[in-house]
């Protein structure tokens, strides 16, 4: 089984942590530490549960298990003080506090292809597999030219599963409808995204394979 958090996909088969189909070094009880969070998410458990669950019959100090969430939120890039992944529940134990879904194993049949994009008033910005930085800066992959955008506002992650909208730190934020997005969250089709004072709206579905859709752009 695989679970899929913001850009990240957590194989429990082959013991994978990757992002944007990039492998994550982790450490094996880093890594078997982080699955049993977010198999039990968003449950806490407590650290005494964690120690017996990683190394049963056996005594090991309290900061063996901080070490492993510690590393855990380096790869991550989590932070303690402001957690999207890994939440602190002080002088207990520790929860996976993001959203996760289980990744459907691929079929043998080829799947109509999919297509997603933004919309900006009259522009469309095309969204392929991959990760679209949407910013001020001139060479991000989504340019929006407005005060009120970040130069490196936020990050659009496009897979085979979905699309997940993260923030990257702006100064207005980013929001999903009116919720702000705190942590990476999943995109569906003709959601309102607030960049800045910018309203996108984002837009995905499955190409028709027709000479229409092959010679322009995606309806």
């Amino acid at each position: 089984m695989s679970l899929r958090f913001g850009p990240f996909v957590l194989d429990g088969d082959t013991r994978q942590l990757t992002r944007d189909g990039r492998e994550i070094p982790l450490g094996p009880k880093a890594f078997e530490l982080l699955w049993i969070l977010a198999a039990e998410r968003p449950s806490v458990l407590a650290k005494t549960v964690l120690q017996q669950r990683l190394w049963p019959e056996t005594f090991v100090e309290e900061s063996n298990l901080s070490n492993l969430v510690a590393e855990i939120r380096k790869v991550l890039g989590d932070r303690r003080s402001a957690p999207s992944f890994i939440r602190t529940a002080h002088g207990f134990g520790y929860a996976f506090c993001a959203d996760a879904v289980t990744v459907t194993p691929r079929r043998e049949t080829a799947s109509p292809p999919m297509a997603c994009w933004l919309e900006w008033g009259r522009r469309r910005f095309p969204l392929s597999i991959g990760a679209h930085v949407i910013g001020r800066d001139a060479d991000v992959e989504v340019r929006l030219d407005a005060s009120t955008v970040s130069r490196r506002h936020g990050r659009l992650v496009v897979t085979d599963d979905g699309a997940w909208l993260e923030d990257l730190g702006s100064k207005n934020g980013t929001l999903r409808g009116d919720k702000r997005v705190t942590s990476p969250i999943q995109l569906r089709d003709r959601d309102a995204i607030h960049i800045g004072s910018l309203l996108l709206t984002f837009r995905a579905g499955t190409l028709a394979v027709s000479t229409e859709t092959q010679a322009g752009s995606p309806r």
